[in-house]
């Protein structure tokens, strides 16, 4: 227990029991395929039973043909050896030649909004490591993504670009999951694993397959495969593994957002079979970065995860396997029938029926034109705006918004009518809309007030606006985009004051059942009057009644604390950041990452006793920890 003014926060209630799920729990796909051989077919040739593997000539796209791809100040040459290994060689003035043998492949440009193919190459401390040359099937042509560096997004690699303006120069993001190294988490294959071995100082790296393989989304077979194999599997109810068709919505979710949102890691070593939310978190990455706007639509970069802000999914009951079928990736309906491809109506008028007879009545196109699509007013390709412009990286639009043009003029959003009426300005398009349909549907009360406290200059007055919209119905995307803008806006460490009204809206949002929102609105309470008699109890209050609950929300609170205290540091801000990390520690005082950000904090300031006894606290904790050893 920690005591603040004699009231105690209840210490970590440690990790509730999991599903005891090993690598050896899984058998592989062909495993699947010796009984569900149409299934296992139809996956062979889906998106993710080609997602990726070893390089070959059947599944590398790019051109390994000895022509070098040229920077300013270096040539990279992708070619093939006599031997078959496909390799680049790194020339670099002043510097010898170095070959990087391509040990993975990644993708095969399948995606219709422009896809592409990455490599990565096996390094001597056992990592799979991203290397920075990706190829574009669409435009034929090697690119890098120059995001934190150039800054200008993916570009053509052309000699106007140094080697060192790609983001991934030198290589260092790994595949799989590594809490010391960046990592690409576990999205690019099945059953990733990656493990430091002290014994022998290298890391581990392992994979079923980087193809998505049955038991990315099953779960591990071993148990059901033993059940058929020994004739018993039809005289009981328990198959050995969870059927997918009895999950609820969100649990359906979740088995896809496995991999198709942008997450935060809050608990290591996560395998299919084991809880998602006990290891990520979904919505964190808004607190570092504005990936959306406030309607769910892509700000900078996502994935599908705008389906959690579509009214489909609010106000309705729709999955991703409503119009995607799991296994080959083609199309169809609510029912499960197939449907002709991606633009077949089918998607969503098993819905909205009304929508159907006739449906130039909706649309006001002609039925067979593209505007009587759904999808290309409901769910257009949207370049992805981090991308930038100059490699096609276009992905369907999954919030499903009604087209507002002169609202997505203002956002910088590309509407979905100047797709075809380019030629016609938003005020002009703006009136047909009006005129074809009256007023629109207005936004969800936490969305509207997001957008109406962007313009408000004043930090509390938008505080209280945003959180006003906590009576309306559920939006845990919004509420955790408006909590977060609470926080960066407004909520200091240790305040002088909150009103009481601000209290009470993040009391109640401290109650709510999607654990990013819960965790948010209880480490705002905690950094901004953490130190208040009736809040610390208030927080007790509710670190006691999570249960089961706890490690999910303590490490999301915890992370959430320490991503503060990063922005506090960012801006020269010490003291706010050592407050933000004392917090987080109080919470979680076995946390090496904390104390590893205390040493930190405690260095800016110029107090290196305590910054070593921080840092030597985070090696008891965790010793495979090279970052603060240098």
């Amino acid at each position: 227990m920690f005591r603040n003014r004699g009231v105690e926060l209840p210490a970590p209630a440690g990790a509730p029991p999991q599903p005891a799920v090993s690598y050896a729990d899984f058998v592989g796909a062909e495993t699947c395929g010796e009984c569900h051989a149409a299934i296992f077919d139809g996956w062979k040739q889906s998106t993710h039973g080609r997602a990726g593997g070893p390089p070959t000539r059947a599944r590398v796209i790019a051109p390994f043909n000895g022509r070098p791809i040229r920077f300013r100040d270096a040539q990279v040459t992708p070619s093939v050896t006599d031997s078959g290994a496909f390799i680049f060689t790194v020339a670099q003035a002043s510097r010898p030649l170095r070959a990087f043998r391509i040990d993975a492949v990644v993708g095969g440009g399948f995606m219709a909004g422009g896809g592409t193919q990455g490599f990565f190459s096996r390094f001597p401390d056992g990592t799979f490591r991203f290397l920075p040359f990706d190829y574009s099937r669409a435009q034929q042509l090697w690119f890098c993504n120059t995001l934190g560096r150039g800054n200008r997004g993916s570009v053509p690699i052309t000699p106007a670009i140094a080697l060192a303006d790609c983001a991934d120069w030198p290589p260092y993001r790994i595949l799989g999951s590594s809490e010391s190294v960046q990592s690409c988490q576990q999205c690019h294959g099945s059953q990733i694993h990656v493990a430091f071995d002290t014994s022998t100082r290298r890391y581990e790296t392992g994979f079923a397959t980087l193809a998505i393989n049955c038991e990315s989304c099953h779960g591990p077979g071993r148990r059901h495969v033993d059940l058929a194999r020994s004739g018993r599997i039809g005289a009981t109810l328990d198959i050995g593994m969870r059927p997918l068709a009895t999950l609820t919505k969100d649990q359906s979710l979740e088995v896809c957002f496995q991999c198709h949102t942008v997450k935060t890691a809050v608990e290591r070593q996560h395998l299919p079979g084991k809880g998602l939310q006990e290891h990520f978190a979904l919505k964190l990455p808004l607190l570092v970065d504005t990936l959306y706007f406030p309607d769910g639509r892509t700000r900078a970069f996502a994935y599908q995860e705008g389906h959690l802000s579509s009214d489909c999914y609010l106000n309705g009951s729709m999955t991703c396997t409503d119009c995607h079928d799991p296994h080959t990736q083609r199309y169809r309906d609510l029912n499960g029938a197939p449907l002709q491809g991606r633009f077949d109506n089918g998607q969503c008028l098993d819905c909205h029926a009304s929508k159907a007879e006739p449906l130039a009545r909706h649309t006001h196109h002609r039925a067979a034109s593209l505007g009587s699509r759904c999808v290309s007013c409901h769910m257009p390709y949207l370049q992805e705006p981090s991308v930038g412009h100059q490699i096609r990286y276009a992905r369907s639009d999954h919030t499903i918004p009604i087209p507002r043009p002169l609202y997505d003029t203002r956002l910088g959003v590309e509407n979905a009518c100047q797709q075809c009426h380019g030629d016609q300005t938003a005020q002009r398009l703006e009136a047909q809309v009006t005129t074809w349909y009256g007023e629109l549907k207005p936004h969800a009360a936490p969305v509207a007030a997001l957008l109406a406290a962007d313009s408000v200059s004043d930090a509390a007055t938008a505080a209280r606006m945003i959180l006003s919209a906590t009576d309306a119905p559920p939006h845990p995307m919004a509420e955790f985009a408006g909590l977060a803008a609470v926080m960066r806006r407004y909520a200091g460490p240790d305040m002088s004051a909150l009103d009481r009204e601000t209290i009470d809206r993040l009391k109640r949002l401290a109650k709510s059942a999607d654990p990013d929102v819960q965790a948010l609105a209880l480490a705002t309470l905690h950094l901004a009057r953490g130190a208040d008699p009736k809040i610390r109890r208030f927080l007790a209050r509710q670190l006691r009644a999570l249960g089961p609950r706890d490690n999910a929300i303590r490490n999301r609170w915890v992370s959430i604390l320490e991503v503060r205290g990063g922005a506090y540091l960012a801006s020269d801000d010490y003291r706010s950041a050592l407050a933000a990390y004392r917090k987080a520690q109080e919470l979680k005082p076995g946390d090496p990452a904390v104390s590893r950000s205390l040493g930190v904090a405690y260095t800016r300031l110029g107090d290196y006793t305590r910054a070593i006894e921080q840092f030597r606290r985070s090696l008891e904790l965790s010793a495979n920890q090279p970052q603060v050893l240098v």
